[in-house]
């Protein structure tokens, strides 16, 4: 069986860097990845599973917040990204938010974001792609069952960070100042969010398997959708 196709959304100003490494953790994990960012056609119905990568803030409009002066926005891929989560809900397909695709899966479920979070929490602001913040997971989570650790250190670049939750989704992952570091779905299908940047932190075993598990769901969609067409075809064969 062929490997599963994981579309990964990045923008065109830091995609070139950020897009090699995303190819390279889901290559590990038993997928391919396909490059989507604005300006290309993109075919949600193509792929068995989704990305959505990091990079610069959400537009704040989309949740009902104001734009700040000096925030660098991206709003046509932040137009890409919400039709991309909402397609991928509809069609049942695993979906993995980084940094701000976390944050953008929350606003797609009608959640709202800090915009400066480290101003409301007491959490200490590294910036950088090392893992030097410590964050502790839900007992019982899809990120805890996933990573198989209670507590994981990981890397921090973000400045937004989830407020209010979206539909549908619940905080599995808190650092040592309360700031929101991992989201879930509570339902199928499978969508999981993290604050940090695990495509930088492929030597870590509890990071690499966060890509494995979304492509091992990705994997049983691909053998579902095979599995209908089949049916499918079979139907319309015995019907002649």
């Amino acid at each position: 069986m062929p490997r599963p196709r994981i579309g990964v959304t990045v923008s065109k100003r830091s995609g070139w860097r950020i897009f090699p490494l995303i190819w390279f953790n889901v290559r590990l994990a038993g997928g391919t990845a396909v490059r989507w960012q604005a300006g290309r056609d993109i075919d949600v119905a193509s792929v068995d599973g989704v990305i959505i990568g990091g990079g610069d803030d959400i537009a704040p409009t989309l949740y009902g917040g104001e734009v700040k002066i000096g925030v660098r926005l991206d709003p046509d891929r932040d137009a890409l990204e919400a039709d991309v989560i909402r397609q991928a809900f509809k069609r049942d397909l695993p979906i993995l938010g980084i940094c701000r695709g976390s944050q953008m899966i929350n606003v797609v479920s009608g959640g709202t974001l800090h915009q400066d979070a480290y101003g409301v929490y007491t959490s200490k602001k590294y910036r950088t792609i090392l893992p030097r913040k410590r964050v502790t997971l839900e007992k019982g989570s899809l990120i805890e069952e996933t990573t198989q650790v209670a507590c994981v250190d990981v890397n921090a670049l973000h400045t937004q960070a989830v407020d209010k939750l979206g539909d549908c989704l619940k905080v599995v992952g808190r650092d040592e100042g309360g700031m929101v570091q991992a989201i879930e779905r509570d339902r199928d299908p499978f969508a999981l969010g993290v604050q940090w940047h695990p495509e930088h932190l492929f030597y870590r075993k509890a990071q690499r398997r966060i890509f494995g598990a979304l492509v091992a769901a990705a994997r049983a969609r691909q053998q579902e959708r095979n599995q209908i067409s089949y049916t499918h075809g079979q139907a319309i064969s015995d019907s002649l």
